[in-house]
Formats: C-alpha cells, sequence, structure tokens
C-alpha cells in the first residue's frame, strides 16, 4: 500500500473514530472545547473547600486579583474569552458556584442569594488575597452585591454586570418570571437555541454534538432552576438587594449591553439611584452575555475601572 494511500487511511479512521466518540460521548466534545479556551486563556483548573462545599474554579495570569462570578444557568467557562484578554495583567479566577457546574451540590442545602453570598465570601477568604476587582454577571452581581453590601471589606472594588436584584422594568423575560415559569428552560435542542436567542443578539453557532451535550446537561438541571430562580427572580429574597444598596460605599462599575433581553437595561438607573458611588458602562450592540460577546470592550471597561486602584504599570509583565 502506498504512503499516499496508509495516510488516506489514518485520517479516515480518525476521522470515523471522531463521529463514533461524538454521537456516543458528545460531553467529550465540549470538554475538548472548554480545554481549548482555557489553553488560549493560559487557564488551569483548581479545586478548594470552602463553606462546606467543594469549589471547580479556572485561574489565569498573575498580578492584582480579579474574580468573576457568573450567572443563573451559567458556569465558570462563560468567563474564558474575558480572562483571555484580562490574564496578561492580573491574576484571574472564576469559581463555579456550589450548585452549578462542577462545583458540589447538596441535596438539601439553600442555593438563594443570601446563601450564596455567605459562601462566596468563604470562597474569597479561602483565596487568601483580597480582590481588587469583584465581577458578578447577572445572578452574580446579585449574590456578589449581598457580599459587599454584608462584608464591606471583601473587595476594594465591585462591578455588577447585567446584575438582577432589582425591580426592573418589565420585559417579556421578567413577566415570564414572575408568573412562576422558567424562560431559560432547556429540555430540547430547539429550546436551546431558543435559549441562546434571549441571551445573545448574535446567537453563536453550536454545532452537532456540542448541542446535544448543552441540552442533557441543561435538561438534567431543570428543577434545580427552578429551584433558583424562585429565590432569586421572584421570592422574599429577590430584591434584597435593591434594599441594601445605600449599604455598598465602594465604588461600583455598572455595566451593561444596549439589548439586553433578560435584565433591561432599566436596572442600571435603579442601582445607579441607589449606590453612593458608582458610574455606568453602556455597550451597543450585545445582548445579556456582554463577555462573550464583546469580551475585549469588556475587558478595557474593567482596566479603566481599576485605574485608581491598580496603576497601569503595576500589572505589566
Amino acid at each position: 500500500m502506498s504512503k499516499r494511500r496508509v495516510a488516506l487511511a489514518v485520517s479516515l479512521g480518525l476521522a470515523l473514530t471522531t463521529v463514533g466518540i461524538a454521537a456516543v460521548m458528545p460531553e467529550r466534545i465540549l470538554q475538548a472545547e472548554f480545554a481549548r479556551q482555557r489553553w488560549l486563556a493560559g487557564a488551569s483548573e483548581r479545586t478548594l473547600a470552602a463553606a462546606q462545599h467543594r469549589w471547580s474554579y479556572i485561574e489565569a495570569g498573575s498580578g492584582p486579583l480579579i474574580v468573576l462570578v457568573h450567572g443563573f444557568t451559567g458556569s465558570k467557562e462563560n468567563w474564558l474569552p474575558l480572562m483571555r484578554e484580562l490574564a496578561k495583567r492580573y491574576r484571574v479566577v472564576a469559581p463555579d458556584l456550589p450548585g452549578w457546574g462542577a462545583s458540589e451540590r447538596q441535596a438539601s442545602a439553600d442555593y438563594g442569594p443570601i446563601a450564596q453570598s455567605q459562601r462566596l465570601a468563604a470562597f474569597l477568604a479561602a483565596l487568601g488575597e483580597k480582590p481588587a476587582l469583584l465581577v458578578g454577571h447577572s445572578m452574580g452581581g446579585q449574590i456578589a452585591g449581598l457580599l459587599i453590601a454584608r462584608h464591606p471589606d471583601a473587595a476594594q472594588r465591585l462591578v455588577l454586570m447585567s446584575s438582577s436584584g432589582v425591580r426592573f422594568a418589565d420585559n417579556d423575560f421578567g413577566r415570564e418570571v414572575l408568573a412562576g415559569r422558567n424562560p431559560f428552560e432547556v429540555r430540547t435542542r430547539a429550546e436551546l437555541h431558543r435559549y441562546l436567542g434571549i441571551v445573545f443578539t448574535d446567537p453563536p453557532f453550536v454545532p452537532w454534538p456540542v448541542d446535544r451535550a448543552l441540552v442533557a446537561q441543561r435538561r438534567a438541571d431543570v428543577a434545580f432552576e427552578q429551584q433558583v430562580l424562585d429565590a432569586i427572580g421572584r421570592g422574599p429574597e429577590a430584591f434584597e438587594l435593591q434594599a441594601q444598596l445605600s449599604n455598598i460605599h465602594l465604588p461600583v462599575l455598572l455595566l451593561w449591553c444596549r439589548d439586553d433581553r433578560v435584565i433591561d437595561v432599566s436596572a442600571a438607573d435603579i442601582f445607579r439611584a441607589g449606590l453612593p458611588d458608582s458610574r455606568t458602562v453602556i455597550l451597543a450592540g450585545c445582548g445579556h452575555m456582554p463577555m462573550m460577546a464583546q469580551p475585549a470592550n469588556v475587558a478595557e471597561a474593567l482596566q479603566r475601572f481599576l485605574v485608581p486602584v491598580v496603576p497601569a504599570e503595576a500589572g505589566t509583565q
């Protein structure tokens, strides 16, 4: 057999093997994509124990500490595009909150915003360094805000990105939540693509079999998601952060996308009215996931906000 035919046979064999793995174990393809993104960001996976939970997190870079906290149905991997930008000058840590992703979930535990804010305080303490910047997205902003309201020395500065926790102007998403439904629920591939259309103005292409793996993950979490949404979106703790805004005295950056269909941009006005010290950045051309849709613009906004705390040359490698 010629070398060309051998090479062709090997290539065909590898292709068929890949298709076979994709068909039987699509989660392996998703894991491989996350591994690729971690490599691009120079990030590694780590674990630690805090607040009676095992936490999974990713870390990259060196310099002043930035901690990134994901939102409802999110994960630490949501931050990888932004981490790739920030890790050039900072130590960047992004955990899976307890109950989510690869972090521990306990059957009888409370994963509402107040309980999670207390766990996040323990996680920050376990890192052994005070964050120069604590960034919370959506539910993560609600949790980070409650943390700072109760523990004002836990970080030097706070970013609330597309944050929940206040009673913003009604939109379709908010009405669905208040009616007791989960607009993010995913049980089928069609619902996955509907979900992506809600959170992105320009939804990313999710090929087979990655969409199959994502659907399987989300289908398994339907009951848990509903339980958490009851707490963060419509229960007695849903707007506790709004009541606590006057207790947040450190500088806060409010970062939104103008076309957010989940947490309406009117929420930024409510936060601004209640916070003693805040500034606002509104990005155009993106939806509920600015750190994924516009990582370079988000990184620039965060670094500008950090300048009074961390001079430009401090993080240079």
